[in-house]
């Protein structure tokens, strides 16, 4: 196995798994979390969040997951959180900005030239445009762009990367129980 395919693929898992590993995160911190007061609100209707699903194709060179988490096409890849949704919660992963805007770190892979434009919109109600604040990485001469993304407020969001002339579409529905993650830079990171 190439040192640089794995080495994204250990990227794209630790943002995975950081997601499902929160409640053992917790237990980790030094700052007292206390225990939510009430089971995470329920997934609404599909037809009022039409969210994407991560498939069972792979980025080409990757290693194909136990279980799917890449979204993409031939020029543009991503990860997807579980079931369509990011979850923003005390001791979670992903950050709460002084304007109340929520922010999470995203990998994207592309396979053709270019530099990568995130931008995005809310579909179930009034918001500001998604921020995204993208840097560009290697990992053994292969090309990948981590990006913090920023959610003005939760809700059902589209979500669209560009490298060059191709795209790369998602929805994934935002969620934000209690204050959110215990994080609270001043500024993006």
């Amino acid at each position: 196995m190439r040192w640089r395919t794995m080495a994204l693929l250990l990227c794209c898992w630790s943002i995975f798994l950081t997601a499902l590993a929160s409640t053992s995160w917790q237990a980790a911190t030094a700052e007292p979390v206390l225990a939510p007061t009430s089971a995470p609100p329920p997934l609404p209707p599909k037809r009022a969040c039409p969210i994407s699903l991560p498939t069972s194709e792979v980025p080409p060179g990757h290693i194909k997951p136990s279980e799917p988490i890449y979204h993409g096409n031939g020029a543009l890849w991503t990860v997807l959180w579980p079931e369509g949704r990011v979850i923003f919660e005390p001791g979670g992963p992903g950050f709460v900005l002084p304007d109340g805007s929520l922010g999470m770190k995203w990998a994207w892979i592309p396979f053709i030239p270019g530099e990568l434009t995130v931008e995005g919109r809310r579909l179930d109600g009034a918001a500001q445009p998604l921020r995204a604040e993208i840097s560009e990485g290697f990992i053994d001469g292969e090309r990948f762009f981590p990006a913090y993304l920023i959610f003005p407020s939760a809700g059902c969001w589209e979500v669209t990367g560009r490298v060059g002339t191709s795209s790369l579409t998602f929805v994934t529905l935002i969620v934000k129980e209690g204050d959110g993650p215990n994080w609270r830079p001043p500024a993006v990171p």
